[in-house]
């Protein structure tokens, strides 16, 4: 893998910044690759599979301890992330992460997502919420034509219903569900559920649509 020696020193500063602030609980310190970086960087499933040429900014809402912004920003140095967070131990803790490992394209910011006014090209978000509610925050700051990628457990039909009225409201789809696994004995399946902001307006999509019925 590329860049080895920096998750190797990145996973060592991590582990001491937890001693100081509960990120990750004392349990699953010993799995800190497999359920939170390997589990960030599952992100590279959807590079892979889509034209992201022209994503330049990244938002990750409810960073924690910094997971997937941390591992993304490290993989993606072109890429800016924003790692977002309202508790501010924890920004603090990725501040220091960052500062030690010098990770320039990182900028931590503890505050609410509502109170943002910029948009970006790309959201991300994991653990956060349940999908309907992490929409309703994250899709009002996603730019049209964007993409937004929930990190989500195997169990989703449920949460995607639930979610189909608020995609409608921001003129949103779901345009792919990318599934995965943990590297652990136990079964830990997960899904990137990929979300498409359409770059049109739901009143432009529909005149499109009644011209072209009336053409037929």
């Amino acid at each position: 893998m590329e860049n080895k020696t920096k998750y190797q020193e990145y996973m060592k500063i991590f582990l001491e910044e937890n001693s100081k602030v509960n990120l990750i609980s004392k349990n699953d310190e010993k799995y800190l690759w497999e359920k939170h970086v390997f589990d960030s960087l599952a992100i590279e499933n959807f590079f892979e599979k889509f034209d992201t040429s022209k994503i330049k900014t990244i938002l990750d809402i409810g960073t924690g301890g910094g997971f997937p912004s941390i591992p993304i920003a490290i993989t993606y140095p072109h890429l800016k992330v924003t790692a977002l967070d309202s508790i501010a131990k924890k920004i603090r803790a990725v501040q220091t992460i960052k500062d030690k490992l010098n990770i320039e394209n990182l900028e931590p910011i503890c505050t609410r997502v509502e109170n943002l006014d910029a948009k970006f090209d790309m959201i991300t978000s994991r653990a956060v919420s349940s999908l309907k509610n992490i929409c309703e925050y994250a899709l009002p700051k996603l730019k049209k034509g964007g993409y937004f990628v929930a990190y989500k457990s195997r169990k989703t039909p449920q949460e995607i219903e639930e979610a189909n009225s608020i995609l409608k409201k921001y003129n949103s789809k779901i345009v792919d569900i990318i599934e995965y696994s943990l590297p652990l004995e136990e079964n830990h399946e997960r899904n990137l559920i990929v979300i498409w902001k359409n770059k049109q307006s739901f009143r432009v999509s529909l005149c499109y649509n009644l011209i072209a019925d009336k053409r037929g």
